[in-house]
This record gives C-alpha cells, structure tokens and sequence, in this order.
C-alpha cells in the first residue's frame, strides 16, 4: 500500500474526522515510528507504526455503510453527556462499539428518517462537503396553508444569516384544513436549514422526515430499524455528487 497523508490515515481507520485528524496533528499527539509527526507527513498503517495520543492506530475496519431509519429525539452522535439515546445506542453492540462507526451528516434532534452511519472517511467527506452537493428528499409538514408566493420565494433559496441559499425543488404532496405535506428536494444542509426557513416564512414544522439520501431511499425500512448497505451502493453514493 502507497503511503498516504496522515490524517487521510487516520479517518479511514475510523479513528476521527479528517479535520480532528489534523487537530491531532497539530497538537503534537500523532507519532509515526516513535517519531513526532506534523501536519502533511505521510505513512504506510500496512507498514509504519502509528500512535495517537499514546495508543496505537487500529487497523482499517472492514469497510461499513449502514441505512438508518431515525426516529425523532435521538441524537446524531456517538455518544452524549447529558445521557440521551443516540444513533448508536440503535444498534447492535458489536457494531457500536469497536467498528469506528460515526454518523454521516446529521439530522436534527426533533427530526426523522434516512441518516448513513458508517467507517469510512472518504465517503463521509463526500456526502457532506458542500462542493459535492448531494441531493438529499425530505417530506416536511407545516402548519397552514402556504400561498404560491411564499413557495416560490421558498423554491428560489431564501437568504439564511445573510447568505442566499441555494434553489430548492418544492411541491405539495398533501394538504389539511390547517396542515401542509411539502416535499422538498435540497443540495444543501445548513443547520436546521428546513425550520430556520419555514419560520422565516411564518410557518412551524410539525413533523420533519428526510426520505431519501441521493439515489437511496427508505422504503419499507422501520422507524428504529437499520440496514447494511452493499458496495454497490454506498459506491454509487460517492459518485452522486452532481446537482
């Protein structure tokens, strides 16, 4: 194996993020061959000895892509202080512990639906680096009844913390006396970006549901439940970046 930068080492170990990797760096905790290493320096994991903060790097994990239907009021993250249910408290034990298995992207706390759980650090970057603009499908309801104006206004990117954002596709797929079902279609994921923007509109969310994560949808897959996604399609999934 060619030797590669450390930090791209480091997260397909499944040990961190790239950008955590480097954060190690910096501060001096990563070692190659019982030598301080530095930001840009390259290793061989199938031949060089790497430490982290004194504990040596595991070895690349079995490549792991898996399909998470979330419910609302679990936490995307590995684990949490104030002891809340998180993605991996979901799963089995012998996957959440030991596999370096970290959320992909995030949905928020009150949110549901589609979120990837997964070791490998190539795909995480791609799915949720801007540049990539994976398409992502949400089934939003509100409350109320928007008019075609306020939909348009929604469709052309409403500005967010004085930035514009991107074009979005929109359609009603349902409609109550008092409640809407929108389907939303978005290259993008700005922190609460669906709410912030519904609440710039006068409306509030009263169930959010991410369907679908580029070309992989939910389907028949249970609120709670999981599955292991094949090669074949987590690797079309590093190659569905186009707008």
């Amino acid at each position: 194996m060619a030797a590669e930068r450390l930090q791209k080492v480091m997260a397909a170990a499944g040990l961190c993020s790239r950008r955590r990797a480097e954060e190690l760096l910096r501060a001096g905790l990563v070692k190659v061959n019982g030598a301080p290493a530095q930001l840009g320096d390259r290793a061989d994991p199938s031949r060089d000895h790497i430490d982290v903060d004194g504990q040596p790097l595991a070895h690349r994990p079995e490549p792991l892509v898996l399909l998470l239907n979330k419910p609302s009021e679990v936490l995307c993250s590995c684990q949490d202080p104030e002891g809340r249910a998180t993605v991996l408290d979901l799963l089995p034990a012998e996957l959440a512990q030991g596999q370096g298995l970290h959320p992909v992207g995030r949905l928020d706390f009150e949110s549901r639906g589609a979120l990837l759980i997964s070791n490998q650090g190539d795909l995480t970057l791609k799915l949720t680096h801007p540049r990539y603009s994976h398409r992502k499908t949400y089934r939003v309801w509100l409350r109320g009844r928007p008019r075609p104006g306020q939909l348009k206004r929604w469709a052309e990117g409403l500005p967010l913390d004085g930035k514009p954002s991107q074009p979005v596709a929109i359609a009603t797929v349902d409609q109550g006396a008092d409640a809407t079902c929108l389907e939303l279609v978005m290259g993008e994921g700005r922190n609460r970006q669906i709410r912030r923007t519904a609440a710039t509109l006068g409306f509030t969310v009263l169930d959010l549901q991410r369907v679908a994560i580029g070309p992989i949808g939910l389907d028949d897959l249970p609120e709670g439940r999981w599955r292991r996604l094949d090669q074949r399609e987590w690797r079309a999934l590093t190659r569905d970046g186009d707008p």
